[in-house]
């Protein structure tokens, strides 16, 4: 009958026999571990009493291994082999960050700059979970997120201001290639329009009603649709800017707002954090925008 865990024999002991069968020696097993010789053959004695088995002739001039103690030893060491590899694995391992965003916030934002914050921290593996649900920092084992809210914010948490969401009107060049820019709200309500689930175009063009055009659950899909040409979309300026700056979108009127709430940076507070957890910390700080002309703004450390 095999063994279960349970019944298995101590570790210690397993360890004492395994040394000794290797060198054939209490005492240059006792060297090895950094015990006494009499607590080296105390634990193979005990060992063999548990297995029923001799392990090892004992002789004037050290240790025979029997021939079950010879077959027991090999299979011994090569769990010992096992667990040692196991553990250097580990130890090799990246630390692991997990950031939850919401889907803009990876595609636009965090998914471009993946090579500039591995090359920056190359020994932290980054987790990234995309969702618009709330996270639970303890039940989904989350160390950061970027998140849409308000302050103030529980004092159980800290929370950096990224930017604000200044909302602006954009559209591949194709699409308004044959007008003049900027667009007056006439023209603008003349394209199709795209929605996100924030459907903000009637705010923006304090329009009465729904308008009509595609509608799409996340940002993401608008903004993949208007750089494909199908429509003008509605979308934070931080959101598009690298779209903007390579040519792939054009801003199709002047007109902009500004509404909350805002994109923070938040986790759980702990002293101290992990440093891996700091040190992704400060890099999106540091490296996810916060637009020009809101860089002054005051971050909400303390909030």
């Amino acid at each position: 009958m095999r063994s279960t865990r349970r019944t298995l024999p101590p570790l210690n002991a397993m360890r004492a026999f395994e040394v000794s069968g290797r060198r054939l020696s209490f005492r240059a097993a006792a060297d090895e571990l950094g015990v006494t010789q009499g607590a080296v053959a105390q634990q193979v004695r005990a060992l063999e009493d548990q297995l029923g088995v001799a392990l090892f002739q004992r002789l004037q001039r050290g240790l025979a291994l029997t021939s079950q103690g010879a077959a027991y030893l090999a299979d011994v060491t090569r769990a010992f082999d096992m667990l040692g590899e196991a553990t250097g694995r580990l130890l090799t391992r990246p630390e692991a960050v997990t950031i939850s965003v919401t889907p803009t916030v990876a595609a636009k934002l965090l998914i471009p700059r993946l090579a500039e914050l591995s090359a920056a921290l190359p020994g932290i593996e980054l987790r990234t979970v995309a969702t618009e649900a709330l996270s639970d920092f303890d039940r989904d084992q989350v160390d950061i997120a970027v998140r849409l809210s308000r302050t103030p914010f529980p004092a159980s948490l800290e929370a950096r201001l990224l930017f604000r969401q200044e909302l602006i009107a954009v559209a591949s060049p194709h699409l308004v290639r044959d007008m003049s820019l900027p667009l007056t709200v006439e023209q603008l309500q003349n394209l199709p329009l795209l929605h996100d689930a924030h459907d903000q175009w009637p705010r923006f063009l304090q329009a009465a009603g729904k308008l009509p055009g595609a509608v799409f659950n996340q940002t993401t899909l608008a903004l993949d649709a208007a750089l494909a040409g199908q429509g003008v979309a509605l979308a934070c300026r931080a959101f598009v800017a690298a779209d903007l700056e390579a040519g792939r979108l054009v801003q199709v009127t002047e007109a902009t707002i500004f509404r909350e709430p805002d994109y923070f940076l938040v986790r759980k507070r702990s002293p101290p954090p992990r440093k891996a957890v700091e040190a992704v910390w400060t890099w999106c700080a540091t490296r996810l925008p916060l637009p020009a002309d809101h860089a002054a703004a005051t971050p909400a450390d303390d909030a």
